[in-house]
């Protein structure tokens, strides 16, 4: 059965006004409301809707039985709701992408107990943006402040934030959280002049680079392979049994189960249709590898996410995953393309490294102090690593 808990709003004068709730379930909170409160965020994404965080609970993927049990925060001021966040209390770190298993084993090492942790992030989603859905600094700060309560009350090791914009780091910047840094690969369409069209990415491309693209795109067509591409409505309940099969088959690929249900992408299909782009590559009238990105047409972004085949073919992956989905964003005008989690290999199609944020709290006061250390150095190394990866940029000086 699901439940609603309250958390003391009287964490400083300015909150008084303020009820703030712990809800198990995302249904609990009004979904007009939720996605009132994301569009006025600067770095909204289309998977912090509400539709998309309860397709994860209630197709199965994301609950307390996989590990994610919701914790959703609310912070109300009469009937309006004015702060939210997606919070689980986590039994695992999987399907996070910011690793924290060494943590969790130093934990271990010394009595303690890691898990279950508190954690505000998109299910096996590594794409930055908003996770404190507030309209101010003070509310953000606010869910932190309820956020770490939560975690003191119930005895838990520490609160994460995951993949967050600038906003939320300022907030965990004034609440004392620590700060930790990562990189991805994103493509950018030059804002002062958008390519026209792939050959004119391609000829922005260093020699060796654009050869080297022309040549996968080559390997895949004279194997016969041609693409459809289906966009929201228009892909059926057909192509999604497709697709899901080419996607558990990257999988199994790698001896591990899926994240996703299939009955979470039917959810998008039946909710949140608009947002997605499937590319399916044919030999002849047989299908044999599917891609599928997340779009926000609103805002001109795309997300590269899943991809499966049921035939190795050479160069497919590449043709479906970045080439066919580049192809589409620059005869839509899109602004950017973000490649996902890790992946240098991305930089030689165009993607360039960006930074990525995410914010830790931890109770243990020495715990604490040796993982602000461990960020201290590893925040070093990062920074090394972009400069060494911005003096390999693909583009013609």
């Amino acid at each position: 059965m699901s439940k609603v808990s309250q958390v003391d709003s009287g964490l400083d004068e300015g909150s008084k006004d303020y009820v703030i709730r712990v809800q198990d379930n995302p249904a609990q909170i009004d979904a007009a409301a939720w996605n009132a409160l994301l569009e006025g965020q600067g770095s909204a994404t289309p998977f912090m809707r509400h539709e998309y965080l309860s397709a994860l609970h209630v197709s199965g993927s994301a609950n307390a039985a996989t590990g994610w049990r919701p914790r959703f925060i609310s912070v109300w001021r009469g009937e309006e709701l004015v702060a939210a966040c997606p919070l689980y209390l986590k039994e695992h770190s999987y399907g996070e992408y910011v690793f924290d298993w060494a943590w969790a084993d130093a934990y271990q090492r010394h009595g303690l107990a890691y898990y279950p942790k508190l954690l505000d992030a998109v299910p096996f989603t590594p794409v930055p943006g908003c996770r404190l859905l507030a309209r101010s600094l003070s509310d953000r700060r606010l869910l932190l402040r309820a956020m770490r309560q939560l975690a003191v009350q119930d005895g838990l090791s520490s609160a994460h934030l995951l993949f967050i914009d600038e906003a939320d780091r300022e907030a965990a910047l004034a609440e004392g959280w620590m700060l930790r840094s990562n990189v991805q690969f994103h493509w950018t369409n030059p804002p002062d002049a958008p390519y026209p069209d792939f050959a004119a990415f391609l000829a922005c491309l260093q020699r060796e680079k654009r050869k080297k693209i022309q040549q996968e795109r080559r390997r895949v067509a004279e194997a016969g392979i041609r693409f459809d591409t289906l966009e929201g409505d228009a892909i059926t309940h057909a192509d999604w049994d497709f697709f899901y099969r080419c996607y558990t088959l990257t999988y199994r690929a790698h001896h591990s189960t899926p994240y996703l249900t299939r009955d979470f992408f039917g959810c998008m299909a039946a909710t949140m249709a608009r947002h997605w782009v499937m590319f399916v590559a044919r030999r002849g009238d047989e299908a044999i590898a599917a891609s599928l990105i997340a779009v926000d047409p609103d805002r001109g972004v795309a997300f590269g996410r899943y991809w499966g085949c049921i035939e190795q073919v050479p160069c497919l992956h590449f043709e479906a995953c970045y080439y066919q989905p580049l192809q589409w964003c620059i005869a839509r005008n899109y602004s950017r393309f973000e490649g996902g989690a890790q992946g240098e290999h991305k930089m030689a199609r165009g993607l360039l490294p960006v930074q990525t944020h995410s914010a830790h709290w931890l109770a243990h006061p020495q715990f604490a102090q040796a993982v602000a250390d461990f960020l201290a150095r590893e925040g070093a190394g990062v920074e090394d690593y972009l400069d060494e990866l911005n003096e390999r940029r693909p583009f013609k000086a």
